[in-house]
């Protein structure tokens, strides 16, 4: 395959994580919208190192594969504290958040 094969690939992955970022209202669906979109970006150095034939965007996507499961962590950790508090986990709900 070619390098613009993966990166339309890319970038169909990242719009649709896109779409679901905006258009959903479930925070874990938000959540993995935003995974989503970081293995767009991830895709998308991998096929631009591959065709300029260096090691750089294996080395980008093995930060950016530690920060997501940092942030995966982390994230999910605050999803579970917010449903425990208020049953939800719904966006429009971050309102009752508030002090």
């Amino acid at each position: 395959m070619s390098t613009s094969s993966y990166l339309t690939i890319s970038i169909i992955l990242f719009s649709i994580g896109t779409i679901g970022f905006v258009v959903r209202r479930n925070a874990i669906v938000v959540f993995m919208c935003v995974e989503l979109m970081l293995n767009a970006v991830n895709l998308a150095f991998v096929a631009f190192a591959r065709h300029h034939g260096s090691l750089e965007g294996e080395a980008a996507v093995f930060f950016v594969m530690v920060v997501a499961a940092a942030e995966a962590a982390v994230g999910l950790a605050i999803i579970i504290a917010v449903f425990r508090n208020h049953r939800s986990i719904e966006t429009s709900d971050a309102d009752h958040l508030r002090l």
